[in-house]
């Protein structure tokens, strides 16, 4: 079998990723920033090696002997103060592991982007031929996901980009595990007005792996899931953990307003704000994403919202994140 070099291994993607490419009998390297993540990754099954996005070198000498890049890492804050940065790690990353890959004769790029690179701009139901404005926004994160897969696309080097929605599932500890975490410990204020589209990670991690092993070059894929809005996911969730929860989303403006107030205080304090204008925004507009094509030609499977939420939660009362 081939072996596979994974950023993001210590992420929530990145993590299955590891798991399904194991499983599928590959052999997985994992760039590996700190000593830290080591232990995760080998206890994985993966092999840990040091490398940075930001380091062309390090990441020409851990390519060697790879027959494939899967490319997860991401920065995914909705923080200003964090923007260069930002756009260092994935646009400049993404930069620096395509030149790396292609001076290792690596034969496949397979990249996560996001459907944050066709950008909140964008009205109705988005499928693969939907033009992309991310490079429009005023919010940096879908900028840079629209200018690193852009970077992919031109690349030399035979690619499949794969832009998801809302991802849900076990292992997550970051990202919707923190409103889940807000909503058990009582300290939601209220609910986003927007409406998501909630992906199960499992069967994204499936998806990229078969589009590479059936060598779906040069084709990108939405991989959507359960409409639903943030109103009835976090009414599940608080039935779901016997928790009381705001009858109806904030409008908008209070949200954005919200945002701003905790943007400008968090210039002081230097911490990061549980909600920002960024952040407020993304979770006030209607995602819908057409998932038809990962669907038909890769086996894609739409996992039902009650399912993927109880799954998810059932894992984080095991990791005691909720319910104590």
């Amino acid at each position: 079998m081939a072996t596979v070099f994974l950023t993001g291994a210590s992420g929530f993607l990145g993590g299955h990723l590891l798991r399904e490419l194991l499983a599928r009998g590959h052999s997985v390297k994992c760039l590996s920033r700190r000593a830290e993540t080591d232990a995760p990754i080998a206890a994985a099954g993966g092999t840990p090696v040091r490398a940075a996005l930001n380091d062309v070198a390090s990441l020409q000498a851990a390519l060697k002997g790879c027959d494939a890049v899967f490319h997860a890492a991401a920065d995914t804050s909705m923080w200003k103060p964090q923007a260069a940065q930002q756009t260092a790690t994935n646009v400049q990353g993404t930069a620096n592991m395509l030149a790396a890959a292609q001076a290792a004769d690596v034969k496949a790029f397979v990249h996560t982007s996001s459907t944050s690179a066709y950008s909140q701009l964008v009205e109705g139901v988005l499928t693969e031929s939907t033009p992309q404005r991310g490079g429009e926004s005023w919010i940096n994160y879908e900028v840079t996901k629209y200018q690193s897969e852009k970077l992919v696309k031109e690349s030399k080097l035979p690619w499949i980009v794969f832009n998801p929605s809302h991802i849900l599932g076990p292992g997550d500890r970051h990202n919707w595990a923190r409103l889940i975490q807000m909503v058990d410990r009582q300290k939601l204020p209220g609910i986003p007005p927007g409406v998501g589209a909630f992906a199960d990670v499992r069967e994204i991690a499936k998806a990229q792996v078969r589009a590479w092993e059936l060598q779906r070059f040069g084709q990108c894929y939405l991989v959507g899931g359960t409409k639903a809005t943030f109103v009835e996911f976090v009414h599940k969730v608080g039935a779901a953990l016997g928790r009381k929860t705001p009858k109806g989303a904030f409008p908008q403006w209070v949200l954005m307003l919200v945002g701003r107030s905790k943007d400008l205080l968090s210039r002081i304090t230097g911490t990061e704000p549980d909600i920002t204008p960024e952040g407020a925004r993304m979770t006030s507009y209607t995602l819908l994403v057409d998932s038809s094509k990962a669907e038909r030609e890769l086996g894609y499977m739409q996992t039902p919202l009650d399912v993927l939420l109880a799954d998810t939660l059932e894992w984080m009362k095991g990791e005691g994140m909720v319910g104590r």
